[in-house]
């Protein structure tokens, strides 16, 4: 460490702010290669039906084209969306069925945008219909349309159960609450795409693509266009937002690459608004049913919970997401005994993916739902019956009934900053005045305890390296992929801290397979916790290699030599010193180069308790979300700057669910919402300035004590808002409203009373 003090846990400005907000970064769409043509997806608008046939003739003809094709005439396995259905498996075009609107028929590529549009406009497709179906709940009926009929399952793609007995039996209160957790389109700011340019390197492909995990899709590119990993270069560039839905290696992306290396020229895809809201994987969708038992004290005597989640079209990942909601039943509380039963269904839909969050946020809000729904019943404040059941912080590491091992926590502390930060007693009082003196608009207040699971599923483990060059710079790589998380900052500071080496001397490298050998990108908020700590254990070593060059340089015991400015020097005496470049230039390669796999064995479980207060208006059903204060705990911190980024994009996605967003389709799985002039989506001018804190309590798993931050605010905050809406009308008799909790359904909750 240096001896100038540790940077860490200090609010340093992003270093890559500058060149977001100049312009100077480059986006996948900023790269036009000479000779680029462009590819246009033609796509069913149909959500079920045989493929009669498809009559290219007229667009081939069209000014312009340079070739389309369908099915037929590209040669592309099929291959499944998730490695864990291999069941499932999809031609990157279809030749026989479409599964729902968005599936893709041909492809036209052409010299223009235009003149692919123009083209693809006359591309005609003979389907002969077939039933189709956008509920989960139809789709597990005895008579429902099997959309894959060599599914052993029928239209059941994914089952997992835990527990044999719910503790109900012993409960002396029993209370249920059903609700959607709405499904979602993650609509980042830049839309999906890729660029490919063949014969880069020699005999391979050069693929630009805004993707979140570019190192490790490699051989999803290599194989199905059987080329040798070693000619095939991924890379991304800045990336305008993910939230986990840039997570895969798309059909398109697929498709794109093959026209590129059939035609010899750089071919680009750039997705539409309306195409991204149909083809880009939705997030969420999952039906909660909850049954919580109390004994007469107030305890949770057990919980029986069943997630019936959407998997759309084609079985992805969201198909395996309960699996997630299953491991984070328990929640924050002890809960002795828990019954849970998840299903995944197939329906004629947009694929779901992951989405910030992923299977963890649908178990809070059905916790947080039901908790409220037993206060309500037992006449007991909100805020006092989840203390009665917390876990202690002195039962850490806990294992849960459902698996998982919690690695620390300090819940009951979370608890008391929130309810002090938001002046909760006074909230209080202001509510019932409200309701006194019969105010139109009334006052809500709802509260949501949550924790999270982070670097899920195995995520565990990142490569890093560092090179100190011959002048006296430092190279930092890493195999996670930053889009916005703030990476080349955190890990500066990190080497900062380590070796002494200012950060404006670093230069950060990610997301680029000549540059980087392995790495399994960024998801799961697993970065700074892996990859930070992978970064300072090779800065460590990289310090010990150049004490040892530093000592024999200036004769001393490497126990004497200390980090100082520009470089190393003897421990009391700074004038007696080796310069990092000194330093670099006493190896045989000019350089002091290390690199690592960091492993933190397991997962970590960040938590946090947030409240929010919401203004309902009796009269017209509206919602304002007046306050919002969020108390998240994700270890220790290193950057408190980042941190509340992260906690403020995170309660801003988390309360878009709660009150505006919905992807919906009609009875006959035709999407409704497939621009945003229908898909309501808040904007700043929509939501009050949040109120967010810390506690922090130190992972034992990592060296940096880190856990993760970037889902958590979305995890925290939509039940805290949810309830909040309900909590406003709970005196009228208003037990429950589903998201999002609209005016139109408000105005019915009410009217039906």
């Amino acid at each position: 460490m240096s001896s100038f003090g540790s940077i860490l846990g200090n609010a340093v400005v992003r270093r890559e702010d500058p060149g977001f907000l100049s312009g100077a970064e480059r986006y996948y769409d900023d790269f036009t290669p000479a000779e680029t043509a462009y590819i246009t997806f033609v796509r069913s608008s149909v959500a079920h039906a045989n493929i009669e046939s498809v009559d290219v003739s007229e667009a081939q003809a069209s000014p312009g084209v340079l070739a389309v094709f369908t099915s037929e005439t590209i040669n592309l396995p099929s291959a499944p969306a998730f490695a864990m259905l291999p069941q499932f498996k999809r031609l990157p075009i279809c030749r026989e069925k479409v599964l729902f609107v968005g599936d893709i028929v041909a492809a036209v590529v052409s010299e223009t945008p235009q003149q692919g549009v123009d083209a693809a406009e006359v591309v005609f497709v003979d389907y002969d219909l077939l039933p189709a179906n956008a509920d989960p709940e139809r789709a597990l009926d005895e008579d429902a349309f099997v959309i894959w009929p060599d599914n052993e399952g029928g239209n059941l793609a994914f089952h997992t159960e835990i527990g044999d007995d719910d503790g109900l039996g012993q409960a002396a209160h029993v209370a249920e609450v059903q609700m959607h957790s709405q499904r979602l389109a993650a609509v980042p700011m830049e839309t999906n795409g890729v660029l490919v340019e063949p014969g880069i390197p020699e005999g391979g492909i050069t693929v630009t693509l805004p993707n979140q995990s570019p190192i490790a899709l490699k051989g999803s590119f290599a194989k199905p266009l059987e080329l040798d990993e070693d000619v095939v270069r991924l890379l991304a560039p800045a990336v305008g937002g993910g939230f986990g839905s840039k997570n895969s290696v798309y059909r398109e992306y697929l498709i794109t690459a093959k026209a590129a290396l059939e035609l010899g020229r750089p071919v680009k895809w750039t997705e539409t608004r309306s195409e991204d809201m149909v083809a880009l994987a939705h997030g969420r969708g999952h039906l909660l049913t909850a049954k919580m038992g109390f004994d007469a004290e107030g305890q949770i005597t057990g919980l029986n919970l069943h997630c019936l989640a959407d998997a759309g079209a084609y079985p992805a990942v969201g198909c395996i997401l309960p699996a997630l909601t299953q491991t984070m039943a328990q929640g924050v509380y002890r809960i002795p005994q828990i019954k849970f039963a998840g299903d995944a269904v197939i329906t004629n839909t947009t694929p779901v993916g992951a989405y910030r969050g992923a299977g963890r946020p649908e178990a809070t809000q059905i916790l947080e739902r039901v908790i409220d729904v037993a206060a309500a019943e037992l006449g007991v404040d909100p805020v006092e019956l989840r203390r009665r059941n917390l876990i202690t912080s002195d039962q850490f590491p806990y294992t849960t009934c459902t698996g998982a091992v919690y690695d620390s926590g300090d819940y009951e502390k979370a608890l008391d900053v929130a309810v002090k930060a938001a002046d909760y007693q006074d909230l209080r009082i202001n509510q019932a005045n409200r309701r006194k003196a019969k105010d139109t608009k009334l006052l809500g207040i709802g509260v949501s305890c949550y924790v999270e699971i982070t670097a899920p599923m195995g995520m565990h483990s990142e490569y890093a390296k560092i090179d100190v060059l011959s002048d006296g710079s430092v190279e930092v790589r890493v195999g996670t992929s930053a889009h916005g998380q703030g990476h080349a900052t955190s890990f500066s500071m990190i080497v900062q801290d380590i070796l002494g080496v200012s950060m404006e001397k670093i230069r950060f490298v990610q997301s680029d397979t000549a540059e980087i050998p392995r790495g399994g990108g960024t998801a799961g908020s697993r970065s700074l916790q892996i990859a930070g700590s992978a970064v300072l254990k090779v800065s460590e070593q990289v310090l010990a290699e150049a004490k040892e060059l530093a000592a024999q340089q200036l004769e001393v015991s490497v126990d004497d030599i200390v980090v100082g400015d520009g470089g190393l020097h003897v421990t009391g005496m700074p004038a007696q010193a080796a310069s990092w470049v000194d330093l670099a230039a006493a190896t045989d390669e000019g350089a002091i180069s290390h690199e690592l796999d960091f492993d933190q064995g397991g997962s970590t479980f960040p938590f946090g308790v947030h409240v929010a207060v919401v203004e309902v208006d009796i009269e017209t059903g509206g919602v304002e979300l007046l306050r919002h204060v969020a108390v998240d705990d994700c270890g220790i911190i290193l950057n408190p700057l980042i941190v509340e980024g992260q906690q403020h994009g995170g309660v801003g996605q988390g309360a878009a669910q709660a009150l505006y967003e919905w992807v919906q389709y009609d009875s006959e799985a035709n999407p409704r919402t497939t621009n945003l002039a229908d898909y309501l989506m808040p904007s700043a001018a929509d939501l009050p300035s949040f109120e967010v804190y810390n506690t922090e309590t130190a992972s034992p798993l990592n060296p940096l004590g880190a856990k993760g931050i970037g889902e958590s605010g979305t995890i925290g905050s939509t039940p805290a808002i949810h309830n909040a809406v309900v909590d406003a009308l709970s005196h009228l008799g208003v037990s429950h409203v589903d998201m999002p909790t609209t005016p139109e359904r408000i105005w019915k909750a009410l009217a039906a009373l």
